[in-house]
C-alpha cells in the first residue's frame, strides 16, 4: 500500500509538473515520516524514496540509526528546533528545511563547524501572519528590506550553507486557496536574489499532501508529503 502510494504521489508531481511546463526533475520529494513506525519508513524507502523528513530530534533520531545501513537516505529536520538541541541536529541531520530565526542559525554555526560539517539549510519565511506559524517575518512586502541584515548575517556564516526558502501557507481544503502564499513565497526568492546574489536561493520547499500540485504550479522545487504517501499518522 505505501509503495503503491508512493508511486502515486511521484506521477501526480509528474503530470503537476508537466502542465506547469517544468523539468520533474527539479522537483524532489520529502517523505515526512514523523509519527509513522519503522517499518513504514523501510518500506517506503524500499519503494525509491531517499530523502526522509522528520520534525522532533526524539523521534527521528532512533529511526537515523535503525536506516543507518541505507546510505542514499538524505535526513531533513522539518520542524522547529529548539536552539539547545542543534547540535544534535547537526549530528544527526544532513539538511535543516526549517531555520526560522538568526539565535538557531549561530547555534548551527558553531556546532557544525566544531564538527567541521557544511549543512545546507533553508530559511523557514512566515508569509501569511499567522501566530502560530515559525519563521521570518515575511507577510508583509513593505518590510522585506528591514529582513535583509538578518537574512544577511545567516548568508554569511560560514558552516551552513543557504540554499533557499521554505513556508507552511494556512490549511485550506481548497488547495487553490494556497496559492497566493506560494506566490508571495516566489516573489520574495525573487527579492533575495536581486539583493543578496551572493546567496543560493535555488529552492523553493512548500506544498504538502493536500496542496502540492499547486505549489508545483508556482515554482516549488521540493514538496513535503507525509498522509498522500504514508496513510495518516499513527502517533
Amino acid at each position: 500500500m505505501i509503495a503503491d502510494n508512493y508511486h502515486k504521489v511521484i506521477e501526480r508531481i509528474l503530470v503537476a509538473a508537466d502542465k506547469a511546463g517544468r523539468d520533474p526533475a527539479d522537483i524532489r520529494l520529502v517523505v515526512v515520516t514523523k509519527g509513522h513506525p519503522i517499518e513504514s519508513v523501510k518500506e517506503v524507502v524500499d519503494a525509491g524514496a531517499c530523502n526522509l523528513g522528520e520534525n522532533y530530534l526524539e523521534e527521528a533520531v532512533p529511526k537515523i540509526k535503525t536506516l543507518a545501513g541505507y546510505t542514499e537516505i538524505v535526513w531533513h529536520m522539518v520542524g522547529h528546533i529548539q536552539s539547545r538541541k542543534a547540535r544534535s541536529v547537526c549530528e544527526n541531520f544532513h539538511r535543516v528545511d526549517s531555520l526560522d530565526r538568526i539565535k538557531l542559525a549561530n547555534r548551527l554555526e558553531r556546532f557544525a563547524g566544531e564538527l567541521r560539517l557544511t549543512i545546507p539549510v533553508l530559511l523557514e519565511c512566515n508569509v501569511s501572519g499567522e501566530q502560530s506559524k515559525y519563521g521570518f517575518p515575511a507577510w508583509d512586502e513593505l518590510r522585506w528590506l528591514q529582513l535583509l541584515p538578518q537574512i544577511e548575517k545567516v548568508v554569511n556564516l560560514k558552516s551552513i550553507k543557504v540554499c533557499g526558502l521554505m513556508t507552511m501557507p494556512p490549511y485550506f481544503s481548497n488547495a487553490e486557496e494556497a496559492r497566493p502564499y506560494f506566490q508571495k513565497l516566489a516573489q520574495l526568492r525573487e527579492f533575495l536574489e536581486e539583493h543578496l546574489p551572493q546567496a543560493d536561493w535555488a529552492d523553493l520547499s512548500m506544498g504538502m499532501s493536500n496542496d502540492f500540485e499547486v505549489a508545483i504550479q508556482e515554482g516549488s522545487t521540493m514538496v513535503r508529503i507525509g498522509t498522500a504517501v504514508l496513510g495518516e499518522r499513527k502517533s
